[in-house]
This record gives structure tokens, C-alpha cells and sequence, in this order.
């Protein structure tokens, strides 16, 4: 039973380019507004990753009119476009919760130059 349920996820597993947390990324996202359907661009740091497999999320936060938004997507959903990453970030952390409390040119991560 295991292998079977395996192989329906791998099925629906789709390549996704590669970034970790801390890096600033741009997601495309269809939007559906009633009959209409277009595109929309969200760009921030990656705050976490979790799970794994088809089940994986990911969570990206911004910064919109002063205020802090944080948006999470399936990493695998169909609804998702494609991820393109803007800046690779230095961070030794997994999750980047303490982003939240700081402000402005605090509230930047470094960028990792290779």
C-alpha cells in the first residue's frame, strides 16, 4: 500500500527550481477573479520550508504598506506558476520567525555571495 500511495505522489511532484530559506523570492500565482484568471507576483524572503514530498510548504513574508504580510503556498500546487529566486540569503537558521519583530534595515538578511 505504501508504494503505491509513493507513486501517485511522485506522479503529481513537479520540478521546482532551488531555494532555501532566507533567500528573496518572486512567486507567480494564478488568481481566479469570478470568470477571469491571470497572474500575480508576490516577492519577499523565504521565512520557512516544512514538511517534504508533495505535502511541502513554503512561506514567503513582505513588507505592504508598513505592515508585515506572510503568505504560505503548497510547494507542488498547480495554482503556482514557477519560483524565482531574486537574492540568496546567509542565514543559519531553518525558520526566520525573529524577522517578525524587527523593522526596516534590520529586518534584512545578507546576502550570500558564492
Amino acid at each position: 500500500m505504501n508504494e503505491i500511495i509513493r507513486k501517485i505522489e511522485q506522479e503529481q511532484m513537479k520540478a521546482v527550481d532551488s531555494f532555501n530559506v532566507g533567500d528573496t523570492v518572486r512567486v507567480y500565482a494564478h488568481i481566479k477573479e469570478g470568470t477571469r484568471e491571470r497572474i500575480q507576483m508576490y516577492e519577499g524572503v523565504v521565512m520557512k520550508r516544512q514538511n517534504g514530498g508533495v505535502r511541502e510548504t513554503f512561506t514567503v513574508r513582505r513588507i505592504s504598506s508598513g505592515v508585515g504580510v506572510e503568505k504560505t503556498w503548497p510547494l507542488h500546487s498547480p495554482t503556482l506558476e514557477r519560483i524565482e529566486v531574486i537574492r540568496r540569503g546567509k542565514v543559519r537558521r531553518a525558520r526566520l520567525h525573529y524577522l517578525r519583530d524587527k523593522i526596516g534595515k534590520s529586518a534584512k538578511v545578507k546576502e550570500l555571495i558564492r
